[in-house]
């Protein structure tokens, strides 16, 4: 029995751990930098490209990615017919804080809006409200009721 244990998670691929530095070096210093004052809008959308590349099926896959992402860690706050409030918090997050004072999260907002939009068929924008005392932000993601095959995607 323990033999087929080991069998069975020795044919599992392992997963690399990639350290967060190397991804803050590009995604806090280095892209800004080239961006200019566009890096937000652009985050925005790359976000939202993103979320095409890497489809979800449901919120706890989008709670995986975000941890495996080193994004950070989310959870819903409050949901409303045509909103949804999540935090987004955690070590990644409050490492963002320390080094940059008032990060962004507008490519995990653009992320989450294309999974929600992806999931429930309708037409959804988010944006992020930076909390510096609690070293969080709130997405708040909003959903037009028409089915997102009105609107164009870029």
């Amino acid at each position: 029995m323990t033999e087929e244990i080991n069998q069975e998670t020795s044919t599992q691929p392992e997963k690399k751990l990639v350290p967060s530095f190397g991804v803050e070096l590009f995604r806090d210093y280095l892209l800004p930098d080239l961006l200019g004052e566009e890096s937000p809008h652009i985050f925005y959308w790359a976000g939202k490209d993103l979320a095409r590349k890497f489809p979800l099926t449901s919120f706890e896959e989008i709670q995986d990615f975000f941890e495996e992402a080193s994004f950070g860690t989310i959870e819903v706050v409050k949901e409303k017919k045509e909103e949804l409030q999540i935090l987004l918090y955690g070590p990644a997050v409050e490492t963002r804080f320390d080094l940059q004072g008032e990060p962004s999260f507008k490519l995990e907002a653009g992320f989450i809006a294309e999974q929600i939009q992806a999931q429930n068929g309708y037409y959804a924008e988010a944006y992020d409200e930076i909390n510096k005392r609690k070293k969080e932000a709130l997405l708040v993601i909003k959903w037009d009721l028409k089915e997102s095959t009105d609107y164009k995607d870029y």
